[in-house]
């Protein structure tokens, strides 16, 4: 049941007319499709558009806080879906510092996890309330360099499913992996994005 079937959505401009490419991550309970809807508030018009598809609609079967273990097969199945998109974007021909992440719930705890067990300088990575997955971080899975990379996560103060003690962690974890970590929680937030993440996630990761 939880292990991915290799489904990925492919959108937004041909290979050869983009400036960069974009792996974009649903939330549980979401699609692909639903994802790519960010590109109407995002700047992706110079960009080719990778979406996996994860099966059921969920990329692993309990919280993001649970017992790596209890949630396996899936998330190294996610995983290596992640790890393919990254691969068809090479395949075309895109350069790691043209390649970008951007993830919603689920999805940005996925897109952390992903690129912080693969740093290396990405173009850029944006998580809409994310932080990265176990229920204690094990810091020898996270290997590599992001010289710079520009990431950006944000959140709730009191998201019901993503607390803000892993969000910071998380950031620590990842500006110790080099990237540029910028971090904003707004007060209140609900479990959903807002217009001001978009527009921060243009000017700090996508301008």
């Amino acid at each position: 049941m939880y292990i991915h079937e290799k489904q990925l959505i492919q959108a937004g401009k041909l290979a050869a007319h983009a400036k960069k490419a974009v792996v974009l991550l649903h939330g549980r309970g979401s699609s692909a499709s639903g994802i790519l809807s960010l590109s109407h508030h995002l700047q992706l018009d110079d960009a080719l558009l990778l979406a996996p598809q994860a099966t059921n609609n969920s990329w692993y079967p309990y919280s993001f806080l649970a017992p790596v273990a209890n949630n396996q097969p899936a998330l190294d199945s996610a995983l290596g879906l992640v790890g393919e998109a990254e691969a068809k974007a090479a395949q075309l021909g895109v350069a790691p510092n043209a390649l970008y992440f951007v993830g919603f719930s689920q999805g940005a705890c996925l897109v952390l996890e992903y690129v912080g067990r693969n740093a290396k300088p990405y173009g850029g990575v944006i998580a809409f309330t994310g932080g990265l997955i176990g229920e204690s971080l094990t810091l020898s899975n996270y290997t590599g360099d992001f010289g710079g990379t520009p990431i950006l996560i944000t959140s709730g103060d009191n998201d019901p499913h993503v607390p803000l003690y892993r969000i910071e962690e998380s950031a620590s974890v990842l500006r110790g992996l080099g990237a540029k970590v910028t971090l904003e929680i707004y007060p209140g937030k609900p479990h959903s994005i807002s217009p001001d993440e978009t527009l921060l996630a243009n000017k700090v990761v996508l301008s």
